[in-house]
């Protein structure tokens, strides 16, 4: 979280501290304080099932599997916090209230790096695989690029590592945390994570809490809320305007000059050549030659789970777009493929969401069939029928793909575009992708990781 003197890692000496969290952001921030502190006590807060497994990792660990209170946690002078649990919950509050410092690694590794040359990017959607295409074309141009944060690899796993360029994704979870940086950029702002969150308007302030620590601005010139809200920023620029970066007659386009082909671009869709945009646009605000490094948009390999072709099995086109966790992302993936005969599978974990847009649109713009299981998908298929939209309903995604199979034609494609989070059923958005891919026919082992990670 952000705080009006950033802590370092030396600040740590000496001080009662406390890890709550055990994925990979936890053991980042373990190992990192480690490398500096090696004698620092430590304690950390996990789960009951991570407890043998922590104490593996660290023999040195104080080990509490469980999730702390706010006594629990006022007895140490800083909790380093995992960016899945909600700097919201009443536990936190009450401890910082205490007198508790709060961080977390994204903010510690800000703190240790404040000459860094940051592009850091947000966005309900787009973020990722727009982070990556920064990443891809910097390379291109032989810049010693880092890609990191949300995208999958924490960042204090590069602590002590350098780069020419800094290329960040960060969650809504995160965005509160970075110190200050050359360029922010916000791809899209919807509804999501109400949960972490506890209000969608919460939530957009959160997301914008990257606007208040960027240098420059960029933001989507397709959502009038978006630039309404950022419209004081004293450097803003835009993409997605006929002046600058944007999609038309099926190129990428700088002003009136056609850049790219879309239809070399290996990322499907019109929001992937926005993506693109988003990133060439990046690119350029931080000094970089675009119009050089625009070909090598047709060597980026598409991130998995988004939009990803699984090929053809039993007759069918798959396709795993399993990221998609609102209902927007899934309208954005059948739009991609219009024209076809698509089945969608929606429907998992229920945070709330309004499905009001996809409802309406479905009412205009049907798809062959329409799937909704899950612990939504019985919502999702009310508000459907109620709108005289046809709709089959399936208890778990198993069932929802034998029932894909046998409504969709020879020929047709089955897509997997959830709009809602996978931990109804799956460990995670990846877990419930691989099972789909295995549903379909093919070994879910193989779906491949995000290429480029790391300082290359």
């Amino acid at each position: 979280m952000t705080q009006a003197t950033p802590l370092r890692i030396a600040d740590l000496a000496a001080q009662r501290v406390a890890i709550w969290g055990f994925g990979r952001e936890g053991k980042a921030a373990i190992t990192a304080v480690r490398s500096r502190l090696p004698g620092l006590p430590l304690s950390l807060f996990c789960s009951e099932a991570e407890v043998a497994a922590a104490q593996a990792f660290d023999a040195s660990l104080v080990v509490q599997g469980c999730e702390p209170d706010a006594t629990a946690l006022s007895a140490f002078d800083v909790v380093v916090k995992s960016p899945g649990i909600s700097a919201y919950k009443p536990a936190l509050l009450a401890a910082r209230d205490a007198g508790v410092r709060v961080t977390s690694g994204t903010a510690l590794w800000f703190a240790e790096n404040p000459a860094a040359r940051v592009v850091a990017i947000t966005g309900t959607k787009g973020k990722s695989t727009t982070t990556a295409m920064l990443a891809h074309l910097a390379r291109s141009l032989g810049v010693r690029t880092a890609l990191a944060g949300n995208i999958g690899m924490p960042l204090l796993e590069l602590l002590d590592q350098h780069a020419d360029l800094w290329a960040i994704e960060l969650s809504s979870f995160q965005t509160g945390e970075a110190g200050p940086l050359e360029l922010g950029v916000i791809t899209s702002l919807y509804e999501e994570h109400l949960d972490w969150h506890g209000s969608r308007e919460r939530y957009i302030e959160d997301k914008l809490k990257l606007a208040d620590v960027s240098a420059k601005l960029l933001v989507s010139a397709a959502q009038p809320s978006l630039l309404q809200r950022t419209a004081r920023h004293p450097d803003r620029f835009t993409f997605g305007t006929a002046g600058g970066w944007h999609v038309a007659g099926g190129h990428i386009r700088r002003g009136a000059q056609a850049v790219f082909d879309i239809a070399q671009l290996r990322a499907p869709g019109e929001h992937n050549a926005l993506n693109a945009c988003a990133a060439l646009m990046a690119l350029e605000t931080m000094g970089f030659d675009t119009l050089e490094a625009a070909p090598s948009l047709a060597t980026f390999r598409p991130l998995p789970h988004r939009l990803q072709p699984l090929g053809e099995h039993g007759g069918f086109h798959w396709i795993n777009d399993s990221i998609s966790t609102t209902p927007q992302a899934t309208l954005a993936a059948l739009a991609s493929l219009s024209g076809r005969a698509v089945t969608v599978i929606v429907g998992g974990h229920d945070r709330g969401l309004d499905w009001k847009d996809f409802v309406d649109e479905m009412k205009a713009h049907r798809p062959h069939a329409i799937v909704a299981q899950g612990a939504n998908g019985p919502r999702i298929a009310q508000a459907l029928r109620e709108a005289g939209v046809a709709v089959e309903e399936a208890d778990k995604l198993d069932a929802a793909v034998k029932r894909a199979r046998e409504l969709t034609p020879a020929g047709g494609s089955i897509l997997l575009s959830p709009g809602a989070p996978s931990f109804d059923q799956f460990h995670d958005y990846a877990d419930r992708g691989r099972h789909f891919a295995d549903m379909a026919g093919f070994d879910g082992r193989d779906i491949a990781g995000i290429d480029g990670l790391g300082i290359h």
